[in-house]
């Protein structure tokens, strides 16, 4: 498992951002708040990340709109999905845009932990097929 990794957590509900961030910083991840879909492209523009955390319904530029933008500017970065309302529309429209995962909220902080592992791992696999290398194994695995 990838244990050095940046998040970008994003949320209209700050509360929740700060409380996730906080729960992950103490598990050793690099994590980072937006409170808008516009705050998070602007945040991209300027800071690397592995994983975005990415809420679904958001006033102004929506999770869906985010996510379209955000796979066009970082087609590597990867996005979890995040829903307070069960929609498998709108799960399928996300994994159709690139999503790497969809979950309901409350997000367990373990099960968000784990799939935001497991797309950072994807994240760097592609990004050394990319590069021309072979993938290497990470210790412990």
């Amino acid at each position: 498992m990838v244990n050095n990794f940046r998040v970008l957590l994003v949320d209209d509900e700050a509360d929740l951002t700060d409380t996730l961030a906080k729960r992950m910083r103490k598990r050793g991840v690099d994590a980072a708040v937006a409170h808008s879909g516009q705050e998070a492209l602007d945040s991209l523009a300027q800071r690397l990340v592995d994983v975005v955390v990415l809420d679904v319904r958001m006033p102004g530029l929506d999770g869906i709109e985010t996510l379209r933008e955000l796979k066009r500017r970082h087609p590597l970065v990867e996005v979890i999905l995040l829903s307070g309302h069960a929609s498998v529309e709108v799960a399928l429209e996300g994994m159709e845009l690139g999503a790497f995962d969809y979950l309901l909220k409350p997000a367990d902080i373990d099960d968000l932990l784990y799939k935001a592992q497991d797309a950072c791992e994807k994240k760097r696999l592609r990004e050394e097929r990319s590069k021309g290398r072979r993938p290497t194994k990470q210790a412990g695995k």
